[in-house]
């Protein structure tokens, strides 16, 4: 994954109904309300799509809750939240789930900053879409334009915010896809998502990584909480959180996405993920992506994943896992991906997490890794290590775990 972020990636926030730009306060002295959305009745919006739901999300102001009734809401778009608000639904019953995905190749290059783009299939997009722009290189991390199609003329489409790359048509395959995260805040702070659940419908849609997207994606946010959500099924990631301060995931369960159950990344600080439930993900449950710092992760259920229950990596320091069970993930229980000796995943505290029948190793503590805790863990897997750690691997301080079953800790040789 490319992890270099872009020297104008804000301008993905500047016009304000694609967007999550935080919106101004109209007075501190307007009572709090409640604005209300249903398939029928009574309601501030009726509606069953993402345009009712953001019609009804671009009246609120701060301090208000958006209240979205039981049902499906057909995603075309991304449902884009503001700051100082509450979105509300009922558990199990409000369900936003992503539109099939639909595609076409370029007919020209997609040059950066490009707001009009000649397509093979116009027929295919209409306006409001939500749109991803890529070719065969740049489809990945921060190098994917997300935008939104404003108009339809002929074989061009109109999209805003303009690309933010050089699409390259005839050695790359540059196209346009139907891809983008579907419940979104952005440059904002004070939101909190309730009883909501967002379906990925990831065998209708292309894949969007979590630098991007996700079924849930919070970008450059503080002081948010996702709570009693469920997210599933994305060609994607589930929850993800970039660039982001003090995100609580609580309650919640991220399960059937292509990539991880949750990713914080992109130098999200404090992050705390507690009582939620990540498992059946093609690739890792729980995965801290670059300067993930001084987060908390107690209490979840990480289970049957693809390839690593909990993945740690570059500049990923000072984090505290514990009372986890980490379960039947297909090669670790926990991973440390190597890294420069400045840039690994250095002081992480493990503490009496439950770490079983996982594939090759309960930990697996990479090269250049070091001042690693693990205290007070029940680790169980007869299939391979307890705790392996790779040659060049730093300190690992163990203390009081009860290990059973295989090979307790391997070193290399000297």
């Amino acid at each position: 994954m490319n992890h270099r972020l872009p020297a104008l990636l804000l301008i993905l926030c500047v016009v304000a109904n694609v967007s999550c730009t935080s919106r101004s306060a109209a007075s501190s002295t307007n009572p709090h309300r409640i604005i209300t959305v249903a398939q029928s009745g009574n309601a501030d919006v009726i509606g069953s799509d993402s345009a009712s739901l953001q019609k009804a999300a671009d009246i609120l102001r701060p301090g208000d809750t958006l209240v979205i009734g039981p049902g499906t809401y057909q995603m075309d778009a991304s449902l884009l939240i503001p700051s100082n608000v509450t979105v509300r639904g009922t558990a199990g019953q409000t369900i936003l789930l992503k539109s099939p995905g639909v595609e076409s190749a370029l007919t020209e290059d997609a040059d950066f900053g490009e707001s009009y783009l000649l397509v093979t299939n116009p027929e295919r997009f209409h306006p409001g879409m939500g749109v991803a722009i890529s070719d065969d290189t740049l489809k990945e991390g921060w190098d994917v334009s997300i935008s939104k199609v404003v108009a339809v003329h002929d074989h061009m489409l109109q999209i805003n915010p303009p690309t933010v790359r050089d699409y390259d048509l005839d050695k790359k395959h540059a196209r346009i896809q139907t891809s983008y995260p579907i419940l979104c805040t952005m440059n904002a702070e004070n939101v909190t998502f309730e009883d909501l659940t967002v379906d990925g419908n990831k065998t209708a849609n292309s894949y969007l990584d979590g630098c991007r997207g996700g079924a849930i994606y919070l970008y450059n946010v503080r002081n948010v909480t996702v709570k009693n959500c469920v997210a599933r099924n994305y060609n994607g990631d589930g929850i993800s959180l970039q660039i982001s301060d003090n995100v609580h995931v609580l309650n919640s369960e991220s399960y059937g996405h292509t990539g991880y159950g949750v990713h914080p990344g992109t130098g999200s600080a404090n992050s705390v993920v507690e009582h939620c439930h990540m498992h059946n993900n093609g690739d890792i449950g729980l995965y801290l992506c670059w300067r993930v710092r001084h987060g908390q992760f107690h209490d979840n259920v990480i289970e049957d994943n693809g390839h690593y229950g909990i993945s740690i990596g570059h500049k990923d320091t000072d984090n505290e896992f514990s009372n986890n069970t980490i379960a039947r993930n297909g090669v670790s229980g926990v991973y440390f991906r190597e890294e420069t000796a400045e840039n690994s995943g250095n002081r992480n505290t493990f503490r009496n997490n439950k770490v079983l029948d996982n594939g090759t190793a309960g930990f697996y503590i990479a090269k250049r890794v070091t001042d690693t805790v693990l205290t007070g863990n029940e680790i169980r897997d007869a299939h391979g290590h307890a705790v392996y750690k790779a040659e060049g691997a730093g300190s690992v301080r163990l203390e009081n775990n009860t290990i059973e079953d295989h090979t307790p800790v391997t070193e290399p040789r000297p």
